[in-house]
């Protein structure tokens, strides 16, 4: 069914480029900026990896910021969370 609602002969008003309708930029413009945002965060991550913890002791052996408060409990508790964060920092690389 073809409905017109104009008359018969009339020309639509020109309505112009696609640029010049705010409606568009903002359809477009967010997730144009949510790509941006990504591209830049992803870029950083690269680029500044966090780096491996790790603490020298006075004998030269390593050891973790908890052992050098002298908190033994403490270091038993966060060796699986160290060691996961190590991991994901070298992905998985001995150092």
């Amino acid at each position: 069914m073809n409905t017109i609602l104009t008359r018969p002969g009339a020309e639509l008003p020109d309505s112009g480029p696609w640029w010049r309708h705010p409606m568009m930029w903002l359809a477009l413009g967010g997730p144009a900026i949510v790509v941006v945002a990504s591209i830049v965060t992803l870029t950083l991550a690269v680029t500044h990896p966090d780096p491996v913890i790790e603490h020298r002791g006075s004998d030269g052996t390593m050891r973790r910021a908890a052992e050098d408060a002298g908190d033994d409990n403490a270091t038993a508790a966060h060796e699986p969370a160290m060691r996961a964060r190590n991991h994901a920092a070298t992905g998985g690389q001995p150092h």
